[in-house]
């Protein structure tokens, strides 16, 4: 999953001369596309490979959907560092190569990376909030379409000609997507009755709806307030370190919990379905590698209104794009 690293520091070797790395730039952006190709044909389709000329036609609609988020959301960190001077590499995109049976999206996310010292905490405000609010705004575009351009319940037959039988699904391990705030309120905008709309145990195989689903799932992780998450960055930007590391703390605790949950619910099928052993893992990452706190600026002064505004919209998004349950397995 994505994290984006914003140094507070940086030595004066590297603010003297900094250089983009073009070609491994365009060559893990290449790569990155061909793992979500082939993800999106598995996704959408089904088919593990080998795969035909016609196949790949039906994974660009993934592929494409997902790098534009991704890319969205990158460099809208980008384009703030470059608005406060503040020297960063393009973005990093991240593959995750194809492998038979291993649950994956085709790519970890992206990053990018500070190579001068962000000099206030206003300045980190901005980098931190742009990457999020702008990869949101890209899922909306991306999910709206999707709902609006649902196929009919032939594109699933296709997939699954058994869907509607009574036997569909029994003895076979089965995902469903969890929902989240938006996903609920955009699908009951833009779809009607009338139409078939897939549960979201089947979501996975439209592309624009998984790709949607899953930029709000990163989106929601980068904005959890905790260390240099993207989150973090706004928290610690709008407040001060002491309710930085109160609010941290809290969300450490929640996610630890949710953790706990969902190995309860993965040992003993209570079927509440709250929670999620990804969670815990999620913490452990964050609390050996990104750490709790955030570290300090040279800088710090209150914020505009008008920044404070925002700040309170990423919290909203990151409210609206949670999901506690993202993952449901049934065995």
């Amino acid at each position: 999953m994505p994290e984006d690293k914003f140094d507070t520091y940086t030595p004066s070797s590297i603010k003297k001369k900094f250089k983009h790395n073009y070609l491994l730039h365009i060559a893990l952006f290449i790569v990155t596309f061909i793992t979500t190709l082939i993800a999106g044909i598995e996704w959408t389709t089904g088919k593990n490979g080998p795969y035909q000329t016609e196949d790949l036609y039906q994974g660009l609609p993934y592929a494409l959907s997902i790098l534009f988020i991704l890319g969205v959301h990158e460099f809208g960190h980008y384009f703030a560092s470059v608005y406060h001077k503040v020297k960063a590499t393009l973005p990093f995109f991240i593959p995750m190569p194809p492998i038979v049976g291993l649950f994956n999206f085709g790519t970890m996310g992206a990053v990018i990376k500070t190579k001068t010292e962000i000099p206030n905490n206003k300045a980190m405000f901005d980098i931190g909030a742009a990457g999020p609010i702008s990869g949101f705004i890209a899922c909306v575009i991306v999910l709206i379409y999707g709902f609006t351009h649902l196929p009919g319940k032939e594109f699933l037959l296709q997939i699954h000609p058994d869907y509607f039988s009574p036997e569909y699904g029994k003895g076979a391990i089965g995902l469903e997507f969890g929902n989240s705030l938006l996903f609920v309120l955009l699908k009951n905008i833009f779809t009607n009755p009338s139409q078939f709309v897939p549960p979201m145990s089947e979501v996975y195989h439209y592309p624009y709806l998984c790709v949607g689903w899953f930029g709000l799932f990163v989106t929601a992780m980068n904005l959890i307030p905790v260390g240099q998450l993207d989150g973090g960055h706004i928290i610690y930007s709008m407040f001060n370190s002491k309710k930085h590391e109160a609010i941290a703390s809290i969300s450490m605790i929640g996610l630890v919990i949710l953790g706990i949950l969902g190995i309860i619910e993965s040992f003993i099928n209570l079927e509440v379905h709250f929670g999620w052993s990804g969670w815990l893992f999620w913490a452990v990452i964050l609390y050996f590698f990104i750490r709790i706190k955030h570290p300090p600026v040279n800088h710090f002064e209150e914020l505009s209104t008008g920044r404070k505004i925002v700040g309170y919209l990423a919290i909203l998004i990151f409210i609206l794009s949670f999901s506690p349950t993202p993952f449901i397995f049934s065995f």
